[in-house]
């Protein structure tokens, strides 16, 4: 089993792809990707079967680029979900007086923002593929930090400036296990995304209506634009379930198809929570 994660080794993603995978009973290969985006397609195109991806921070909302790739690719399925503590680190071979830039991950680097600005105020933020490729990338420098786990100090003996350095102590992150298999209806979390017919008044209303009659609760909404125009989005939900709710599930959806150009199930799943 070839599983997918944000590359190199030593990111949150690696360790979330050790989490999701510890039940599996095959030999498990973690294959690195340089990008979310690279992830994604090592699953579409084959070369690995199943992906692990961040869809969710507790401080700066969804992960774009996974629900984009969620629904341009309608045929991946959500295996399992985890919710992991994310602790940030300052690391370098340098000291804090000596940083003048600052690398990592986009969402690693705004989760620490305040930080940065208290602590660092001067110094250049330059994002990344990933936080362990920061770490990576300022390893040997005196002047040159990096935003990353504890874990990627040790890959890359790189000291330990600070810790923890995020502007929120209970920042998490929401990580899903994707494959191309039969979709799994057991869980207590379902997820899907569809698009309106029509941008009219009511219109969304009328399709968050169609939940609320079958007595679903929703954990979670979001829209993304399309990307065909202005004013055309697509909507992530999250439904909470009970065993009783898997006919209403099937009920909703019949309900909603009428509403929407485009309504992609991604399955049920259980969420294994680390926080």
């Amino acid at each position: 089993m070839r599983i997918a994660f944000l590359g190199p080794i030593g990111t949150y993603g690696e360790q979330a792809a050790h989490e999701l995978v510890l039940e599996e009973s095959e030999a498990i290969e973690l294959v690195p990707q340089k990008g979310i985006s690279a992830v994604v397609e090592a699953l579409v195109n084959d070369s690995c079967t199943a992906a692990v991806v961040p869809v969710e921070n507790s401080v700066e909302g969804g992960v774009t680029t996974s629900l984009d790739a969620l629904w341009q690719h309608p045929d991946l399925c959500i295996r399992r979900a985890l919710i992991m503590p994310i602790r940030h680190a300052l690391l370098s071979n340098g000291s804090l007086a000596d940083i003048s830039e600052v690398l990592s991950h986009p969402q690693a680097l705004a989760q620490c923002n305040q930080w940065l600005i208290r602590h660092l105020p001067n110094v250049l933020q330059l994002p990344t593929h990933s936080t362990a490729e920061a770490a990576s990338m300022v390893a040997g420098s005196n002047f040159r930090a990096a935003i990353a786990s504890k874990q990627a100090a040790k890959d890359h003996r790189l000291n330990e400036l600070a810790y923890p350095i995020n502007d929120i102590a209970g920042n998490c992150t929401r990580f899903l296990l994707l494959d191309k298999g039969e979709r799994n209806w057991s869980g207590p979390t379902a997820s899907m995304a569809f698009s309106l017919q029509s941008n009219v008044p009511g219109a969304l209303l009328k399709a968050l209506a169609c939940f609320a009659r079958r007595g679903l609760n929703m954990s979670r909404i979001e829209s993304r634009p399309s990307k065909r125009e202005m004013g055309e989005y697509i909507f992530f939900v999250d439904l909470d379930l009970s065993k009783a709710d898997r006919l209403a599930i099937s009920q909703v959806v019949q309900d909603l198809v009428p509403l929407c150009n485009n309504l992609t199930m991604f399955g049920a799943y259980f969420t294994k929570d680390l926080s």
